[in-house]
C-alpha cells in the first residue's frame, strides 16, 4: 500500500497530522497500520471497523448508503469545532480528486513554513521545531 493510502483513514482523517502518529514514544501507525502497535482507541474505532467500509471498493465512508452516518457527523462536528478541520470536507475531496491528490494537498496544508515539518492538527504546532501554526 502507498503511504497516502495508509495515512488517510476511512473517516477522512489524515493520520499523518495526528498527535498519536507524530509523537516519538508509543507512536500510532495510523488506521491502516500494524494493529499490534495501534492505540486501543484506534483499534476499537467503530468507523475504522465498520463492515461496510471493509467491504467497499474505496475503503472510505463516502461509499456507504448511510453516509454520513451519525458517528461520522459527530466526529466531523468535534473536529470542526476543536481543530478547524472537517472529516466530511476531507472525504468529499478524496471522492472528487482521489486519495493521492488529496494527500499531496494535505502535505502542503499541514507543512510548517519555518522548517518544513508537520503541523499537528491536535496541538497546532510543528512537531519538528515547535513553531505555532497560524
Amino acid at each position: 500500500m502507498k503511504e497516502e493510502t495508509l495515512l488517510i483513514a476511512p473517516c477522512g482523517m489524515n493520520c499523518g497530522i495526528c498527535r498519536a502518529y507524530l509523537r516519538k514514544e508509543k507512536k500510532c501507525p495510523g488506521c491502516h497500520g500494524d494493529s499490534s502497535s495501534m492505540m486501543v482507541s484506534t483499534f476499537r474505532c467503530i468507523i475504522r471497523n465498520c463492515e461496510t467500509i471493509k467491504n467497499n471498493k474505496s475503503g472510505f465512508c463516502f461509499e456507504c448508503e448511510k453516509y454520513p452516518c451519525n458517528r461520522l457527523k459527530h466526529l466531523d462536528k468535534r473536529y470542526r469545532t476543536k481543530y478547524k478541520m472537517s472529516m466530511l470536507e476531507n472525504l468529499e475531496k478524496v471522492k472528487t480528486i482521489g486519495v493521492s491528490a488529496f494527500y499531496k494537498k494535505e502535505k502542503m496544508r499541514w507543512c510548517c513554513a519555518k522548517c518544513g515539518g508537520v503541523i499537528c492538527v491536535h496541538k497546532s504546532y510543528c512537531f519538528s521545531c515547535g513553531e505555532k501554526a497560524n
